[in-house]
């Protein structure tokens, strides 16, 4: 009889089949925190990241972008502001409890009329080849199950000449950074989680879920190995997060 096959939850392996749910779980209990742990646990760095992964993108007028994982919405709304007023982002996550906070903070931002909602896991898109100008991901790819079938995705729905954009935890590469970024993450962010959010446990896996995400030349080179004909990465922060984009010619 063949092993089950298992998959990493943070530090614990679960069944393959059971990540989805466990990764649901989490982010049930934290989406109507989301945003304000973000800026909590990272200073405020996250919305400078995000702003760089924006920049790079080069999104214009009349691009059809679809915005992965896409959550509260962080990314889509200054997406939808540079589509605007003939193009699309279509904010697509596996968690309908994320995607409707993200609804309504959108409406209220203005930019709803640019932008189309969608229930969908990154593993099997249901997107037509060759259906967009850009794919984004901000902190994401690392909850994905298989992350091999998600980055084949992303390069099925690209347009020939679009790039995709995968802003990720990485790897601190400076050691006596490393070292107090892994107090940091292991040490006081699970006691932000339950002083703010009263989830300690889905803050635990949040950096438990950083360590075990592949590493910057890792994830390049699993880029090219799903179909990216380019893919590159720029480290921000020293490494605690790199922008990776690839290209599909």
């Amino acid at each position: 009889m063949s092993e089950k096959k298992t998959v990493d939850f943070g530090f614990k392996e679960v069944p393959w089949e059971e990540k989805v749910k466990h990764v649901k779980s989490v982010f049930d209990s934290v989406a109507e925190k989301y945003d304000l742990m973000n800026d909590v646990m990272s200073f405020g760095i996250h919305r400078l990241w995000k702003r760089f992964a924006i920049e790079t993108a080069g999104v214009r007028p009349g691009m059809k972008v679809l915005d992965l994982a896409g959550g509260t919405g962080d990314l889509t709304r200054a997406l939808a502001r540079r589509v605007a007023p003939t193009g699309e982002v279509v904010l697509a996550d596996i968690n309908e409890n994320m995607v409707n906070v993200g609804r309504r903070r959108l409406v209220d931002a203005g930019v709803a009329q640019w932008v189309d909602f969608t229930i969908a896991n990154a593993e099997k898109l249901p997107f037509e080849d060759n259906a967009f100008d850009r794919v984004t991901i901000a902190f994401g790819l690392r909850n994905v199950t298989d992350k091999d079938a998600a980055l084949a995705e992303m390069v099925r729905v690209l347009k020939p000449g679009g790039q995709a954009l995968i802003l990720e935890f990485s790897r601190v590469e400076q050691p006596l950074l490393a070292k107090a970024y892994d107090f940091y993450s292991f040490h006081i962010l699970p006691r932000m989680g339950k002083t703010i959010a009263n989830d300690e446990e889905s803050y635990r896996y949040l950096a438990e879920s950083i360590r075990k995400h592949p590493d910057q030349e890792t994830l390049k080179a699993m880029m090219l190995d799903a179909g990216f004909d380019k893919a590159e990465y720029t480290n921000l922060s020293e490494g605690i997060v790199a922008l990776h984009r690839g290209w599909k010619y």
